[in-house]
């Protein structure tokens, strides 16, 4: 069944779609992160103001430099001791979409621990957008029955994983963490 998933769910992504899919937080509306029209469809989707950037995720922190330019030391121990989801905004953002990338030049990047995500990035070998299920200004979905149905018919593909869970999923913590390791929470 996961690897079906993976499956469907990478040939969506390859081809330039948009997928809805469990994560380890909350459902996210999610796309090759390398992939500007793809973003664009989200952002259309979300009715969303581009000037905002969407987090990214990757299945290993290894995986980090391949994406910011310099990685304070700090952000490997963040992740590894962080007791919920975290994503951090560093600065010096590299081979990703402008999409992604926020004025300032920073990417919001989470390490995901989620079987269906961490292999779908591995077979993608890239990042994968994730922003919540939802309409701009509307609540965050903390599971599938409360996606609105706007935004399921606006995904090219829904992953048919988890979907009958009630398990409550919380948007992940952000954190925003400068070169001199000093940082600032922006989501606790």
């Amino acid at each position: 069944m996961l690897r079906d998933e993976v499956a469907k769910a990478f040939k969506v992504l390859q081809e330039g779609g948009i997928i809805l899919y469990p994560t380890d937080t909350i459902w996210g509306i999610g796309c090759d992160a390398s992939n500007t029209e793809a973003i664009k469809k989200i952002f259309r989707l979300k009715q969303r103001d581009e000037a905002k950037s969407m987090i990214i995720l990757l299945d290993t922190e290894n995986k980090l430099e391949s994406y910011v330019q310099e990685v304070n030391p700090l952000a490997y121990d963040l992740i590894e001791y962080a007791e919920n989801p975290l994503t951090l905004v560093m600065p010096g953002a590299k081979n990703l979409s402008p999409a992604v990338i926020a004025p300032d030049g920073s990417a919001a990047i989470r390490v995901c621990n989620h079987d269906f995500c961490k292999q779908l990035i591995q077979r993608l070998r890239k990042p994968l957008v994730s922003t919540s299920a939802n309409i701009s200004g509307k609540p965050s979905p903390q599971y599938f029955s409360q996606i609105d149905q706007e935004v399921i018919d606006g995904v090219d593909y829904v992953v048919d994983l988890e979907q009958h869970s009630k398990e409550i999923k919380n948007p992940s913590t952000i954190m925003k963490l400068a070169p001199d390791g000093s940082f600032e929470f922006i989501r606790r």
